[in-house]
């Protein structure tokens, strides 16, 4: 089946005043029960970012381990994984940042990357930029080259996608809100 022209706003969910009022929550959940919508993800962003450009991709916990899946398995490349801190095994490597309401903590093994290794950070949403850049801290301070970012869904007015962009690195969004 063609993938072609598929629009994924016909499949996000929206749901206003989640988890709290006000909030109008983008559920990608209906994208990965939709094997063409998979597919198109999939797709589309091979299309757009060469695979002779990365060595490994870097999942974002949780929703991103999906996308970042899809992407090793499309691009034939490892997959590396950025977790919630306490949740990896072995020597790992910590990086804290700022959330909406205090700090959290993200980690990585420190064997997951070798120095000068072409890195995709992926997760599914990219709302303040405050995870992707926590991940991309880490994989820089083990060696890595961070080559980009994609994210399925991109909140532009929250500004992470722009904070990412200062950074200089490129940002991949299949999908825009204001």
């Amino acid at each position: 089946m063609s993938t072609k022209g598929l629009d994924l706003t016909k499949i996000i969910k929206t749901f206003p005043d989640f988890p709290k009022s006000g909030i109008l929550f983008r559920d990608i959940n209906p994208v990965f029960g939709d094997h063409t919508a998979m597919d198109y993800v999939s797709e589309e962003f091979c299309r757009r970012i060469p695979k002779s450009s990365i060595d490994c991709i870097v999942g974002i916990e949780s929703r991103g381990f999906v996308i970042a899946t899809v992407l090793a398995l499309a691009t034939g490349k490892g997959l590396v994984l950025v977790r919630k801190a306490g949740k990896l095994p072995g020597q790992t490597l910590r990086q804290s940042y700022e959330i909406e309401y205090g700090n959290s903590t993200m980690e990585i093994q420190k064997d997951s990357i070798r120095k000068g290794q072409r890195v995709l950070i992926a997760d599914d949403l990219v709302a303040t930029g405050g995870t992707a850049i926590a991940a991309e801290r880490l994989v820089t301070q083990l060696g890595g080259k961070v080559i980009g970012f994609a994210f399925v869904i991109e909140l532009a007015s929250v500004g992470g996608s722009s904070k990412i962009r200062q950074l200089g690195y490129e940002v991949h969004s299949l999908v825009a809100y204001e």
